[in-house]
């Protein structure tokens, strides 16, 4: 599964990655949790791409409460063209979750070690994601994320046997088209991402706690 991820890189390097118009501000996070915003990219009306604050957990039009999010922060690739409450979203409303990092936890005998998941050379990638627009409680409406996972890589599978999908640069075109709502076209996309450039290594505890949102959280776990 995909329970928290980090989005540090500067809006620059955002920019050029995602090819947007304008330059986002935004903040470095270090430990971005479930039912929190969290920034994506899909493509914009007027053509283009748009950079937007979605609420991490899909909250599907016809559901009654906002509470539902929390249990879909993630959606199996293997099954989005038959769920309920992801296959409209998979033909129609599909995203790109800005990351360059996200947590997995190894269990250990009696405990839970967290490790961080990224690219070696540190560069940030878009994660597989699914947005809905739901119609609120009152407060008004609500645009909300899933992210996709699939089996895990070589990198991963000690740790989880779930992964993120990480689209390369050169994929995010068709996941974003507008036009293109064949499952059969996306799914070769829905793949573990190569493990080769990837590395994965022990942090600190700290980052358990949703409410640290610092580098720290990241850090390699001093040795001994």
């Amino acid at each position: 599964m995909c329970g928290r991820f980090t989005q540090a890189a500067p809006g620059e390097t955002i920019a050029e990655l995602f090819h947007l118009s304008s330059v986002p501000a935004l903040a470095p996070r270090y430990n971005i949790a479930p039912t929190q915003d969290v920034a994506a990219i899909r493509a914009s009306t007027g053509g283009g791409r748009e950079l937007v604050a979605l609420h991490w957990g899909l909250l599907p039009p016809w559901v009654g409460e906002r509470s539902v999010a929390a249990r879909m922060i993630n959606a199996r690739a293997e099954t989005l063209a038959d769920k309920p409450a992801f296959r409209a979203a998979f033909r129609s409303r599909r995203c790109l979750v800005v990351a360059d990092g996200f947590y997995e936890w190894q269990r250990l005998g009696g405990r839970k070690q967290p490790h961080f998941i990224g690219f070696a050379d540190g560069r940030p990638f878009g994660l597989a994601g699914l947005w809905e627009r739901w119609p609120g409680d009152g407060n008004g409406p609500v645009e909300s994320c899933t992210i996709v996972t699939t089996a895990a890589n070589e990198v991963v599978a000690p740790l989880h046997d779930r992964m993120p999908v990480i689209l390369d640069p050169g994929e995010f075109a068709l996941w974003l088209d507008l036009e293109v709502r064949d499952p059969e076209a996306l799914r070769p996309l829905l793949r573990p991402h190569a493990g080769a450039a990837m590395r994965a290594y022990p942090v600190s505890p700290f980052v358990n706690d949703p409410a640290h949102d610092l580098p720290a959280c990241r850090e390699p776990l001093a040795a001994g």
